[in-house]
């Protein structure tokens, strides 16, 4: 495959389409593939005839207090960012092993490593998805399919508006415990759809994408962004209740 047909996925991907099917030679296939919805998840892998890799991107932040959140809007986020993305996978995967090779990325978040207030949904979703890809690197050993997670902080892109506009969906603030926190959430620059500090361009991830796909021997996990690096090794080093302030602050 060329780099440029690669490259080509990536952004595509990178700035907003939910997953990328990626074949040998000249062919590319990208859409907004409705992981949620089953019929394009079949009609995607039909097409997918030599398939070379598949990017998983699809997802959205459930913003709001877990006490806040009902069971449907718990079970949409896990629908959208675990079930179907585990879903398309295992449907397209039959053709990896038949040719012996082929890529998987997810794209993950560091929330699925930490948690911060007020975004417990969004992380319990990623720290599902990071148990995944890491169960379905073991389980692909000696086929011939790597697997690889993206795990990254602040991205600039439609992320935090999509974000905004489920917590008005599903959360009535006027009615919680935590109206008091949501008010000033809502009048900071991040309620007002600011990207945060230290928010990092798309291509960043496509960098890590490309080393995912091309590399002979790809990483495991790749961390995009100084946050996501710099809350990693802050978990391995902060007793858990320091830790806990320092997250809590960053809520």
């Amino acid at each position: 495959m060329r780099r440029a047909d690669i490259i080509s996925a990536a952004l595509l991907v990178a700035f907003g389409l939910t997953s990328a099917l990626l074949l040998w030679g000249l062919v590319f296939l990208a859409s907004r593939l409705g992981v949620d919805n089953e019929p394009v998840a079949y009609t995607a892998v039909f097409l997918a005839i030599c398939l070379y890799g598949l990017f998983n991107n699809a997802a959205y932040g459930q913003p709001g207090a877990l006490e806040d959140l009902d069971r449907e809007a718990l079970k949409a986020q896990f629908e959208v960012n675990l079930f179907g993305t585990l879903d398309l996978t295992a449907r397209v995967l039959p053709a990896m092993r038949a040719a012996g090779a082929g890529r998987v990325v997810m794209n993950g978040s560091v929330l699925g490593r930490v948690v911060i207030p007020l975004r417990g949904a969004y992380a319990a979703s990623k720290h599902a998805l990071e148990a995944a890809a890491d169960a379905l690197r073991m389980e692909l050993a000696g086929s011939g399919v790597w697997v690889s997670l993206i795990q990254t902080g602040p991205v600039r892109t439609a992320f935090r508006a999509n974000a905004r506009a489920a917590w008005a969906r599903h959360v009535r603030a006027e009615e919680s415990a935590h109206r008091e926190t949501y008010r000033r959430l809502a009048e900071s620059p991040a309620g007002r759809g600011e990207a945060p500090a230290f928010s990092v361009p798309p291509e960043a991830v496509v960098r890590a994408l490309l080393h995912a796909l091309e590399a002979r021997r790809p990483r495991a996990r790749y961390r995009v962004g100084m946050p996501a690096r710099a809350l990693v090794l802050l978990q391995g080093l902060l007793p858990d209740r320091l830790l806990d302030r320092v997250l809590r602050a960053m809520g």
